[in-house]
Order: structure tokens, then sequence, then C-alpha cells
């Protein structure tokens, strides 16, 4: 199998290296006969972002006649590609060559037209540009990398390692990418999807004084219950009026809001206290852990405990 990946100035040694790592290691593992080649717009050299220089580039025809073209990830400014790139992508995607877009990698996939209005997925930060870009595709923040067999799109910088490990999966079965995975250090899947990454700040805050007050005080008293007639009385409000003032301030419901706050308070007390999940549970007013771990597993596909191992930042008092 030959595997082309795109170079380009200012890409980064870890994007570049990712797709070249998991592949070749097929080949040195002897679980198959797969080839990877740098190429890019011109031959020749190219300069990393961390300022080295790598020669031995191909060019553009040299990509034609591969199984698979690897874009592995796209300039910061997110310019359109050339048009000849956009027409190799295409040209080749209709030969049967396997498209990926690793990271920012999918900007270039979609300009050449070959997501549709399929679901992709990219870095969490460049969710909105890409939306703007190509407001029919799909995206999906919740996963690691989308696979619809010709075309495959990763999240943000070590998701490319899952997705491409996942691309081992796929063509060699589950026990080579073990394989691939044991031999590189990795885990050879990861739980959850890109959401749990992503910083959720609070809203700003709405002109309404009124709401902005009960804002305020919903966080201070996020352990209680707390359902719209009590919300709409700390508003000196009707509940209708309540609401309809809350959605106007806010853009979401009062419920939906109070939701998103107790999961931000339980993300916060998991990376930074030693808390069981019950009490966390507690603190936040979901009431019971089941329940916790119900909405925690819905807004950022995994659960509190495999969370704070990722993201806990102080140790154990068991350790």
């Amino acid at each position: 199998m030959r595997i082309g990946i795109y170079a380009f100035d200012s890409v980064t040694m870890f994007h570049l290296s990712v797709p070249q790592m998991v592949f070749d290691e097929v080949s040195r593992l002897r679980l198959g006969r797969w080839e990877t080649f740098l190429f890019s717009d011109h031959p020749g050299c190219i300069r990393t972002a961390e300022g080295y220089g790598i020669d031995g580039i191909h060019d553009l025809d040299a990509a034609r006649g591969a199984d698979v073209l690897v874009m592995p990830s796209w300039f910061s400014d997110r310019r359109p590609p050339s048009e000849a790139v956009c027409q190799l992508l295409k040209s080749e995607h209709a030969a049967g060559a396997v498209i990926v877009g690793l990271c920012l990698g999918a900007f270039p996939v979609a300009d050449a037209g070959l997501i549709g209005e399929r679901s992709a997925v990219t870095h969490w930060y460049a969710f909105d540009q890409l939306a703007q870009r190509h407001p029919v595709i799909d995206l999906d923040e919740s996963v690691l990398y989308i696979d619809h067999g010709d075309v495959l799109t990763s999240a943000g910088t070590a998701s490319g390692l899952d997705a491409c490990l996942h691309f081992v999966r796929s063509r060699l079965g589950a026990s080579a990418a073990n394989a691939v995975a044991r031999s590189l250090v990795i885990a050879p899947h990861r739980e959850g999807g890109q959401a749990q990454y992503i910083e959720r700040p609070l809203p700003p805050q709405p002109n309404d004084d009124s709401i902005s007050r009960v804002m305020d005080w919903v966080t201070q008293h996020l352990s209680e219950p707390l359902n719209i007639e009590k919300m709409a009385n700390a508003a000196h409000m009707s509940t209708r009026t309540f609401v309809r003032n809350f959605r106007a301030a806010t853009g979401t419901t009062p419920a939906v809001w109070v939701r998103e706050r107790r999961l931000d308070e339980a993300r916060r007390m998991l990376e930074v206290t030693d808390e069981s999940v019950d009490k966390i549970a507690a603190e936040c007013g979901f009431g019971s852990p089941v329940t916790l771990r119900q909405h925690f597993a819905a807004a950022f596909k995994t659960s509190p405990t495999l969370y704070r191992r990722h993201f806990r930042s102080v140790p154990s008092s068991s350790a």
C-alpha cells in the first residue's frame, strides 16, 4: 500500500510524523507492505514550524496512483488549497484512493468537495470557521475521528494517532492495530471524544440586570433544587416572563443553562479536588452519581472517572 503524506512549509513535525510513525510501523512489524512518502506542490525541501528543513519531498505527480493520500494538518490561516492540490485530491478520490484529513487537514479535504453533506470532524477551535466555509457539512465535536470508507477526518492534534490506528484496524484487523499501538506505546483505543477537551467558559453576562443577578445566584446554589419557579421568584418575575426574558438574554432555556453550569462545576471538581463522584454529584445538584454519569456521558462522551484520570491536577489521596 502506497500512502502519500502532504508536506508544506510551517507544518509541525508532530502532525507530519503521526501518519508516518503509525503506517511505517506496519512495515517494521511485518504486518503488511505499507510505504509512506512525502509530497507537496513542488519537489525539494520544506521548512517545518520548528525551523527544520526536510528535503526529498516529491511533487504532486508522485502522489498519483497512491492508495491513500493524507493531509496531516493545514496552514494556521486555513487558506484555500491550490487548484492543483484540489484537482489531485478529486482525481485520486475518483480513482479509488482513500483521502484522510487529520486535524486541520479536514479543510483542504472539504474545500476539494469530498465531504459534501456528510459528517466530519476537525480540531474543536476551528469548528466555527469550517462550518462557515462549508455550512452543509455535519460537524461532530463528540468523536475523535469519522470514517466514511473513502474519506476519513480526525479531531485535533493527537487524535491523528487514533484515526491512523483505526485505519490500520480497518484494513488489517484489531490484532495488527494492537501490535502497532503496543510498539508505539500508545492506547489502541481512547475513550470519549474531543468534547471533553473543549474549554467552556461561562457565557457573557446578559444586559438584563435581573437575569444577570439570578445567574450569579444560581452558580452559588448549584447543590440545591433549582426549578424554574424558584429561579423566577429570585428574579421577582412570573415564570412565563422569566423564561421569555432568560431565553432572550442567553439564547437558551433556564434548565439547559443550569445543567451546563452543573456540568462545568463537576468538571472543575474532578480536575482540582479529590472528592468522590458521589460527593461531586451532590455538590453539583445532580442528586445521584447515576444522574451525573448519564449527563456527563451525554455531554462529553466519557465518564467522570475517565475524565478525572485524564485531567486531574491534584494527586489522589489513595496514591
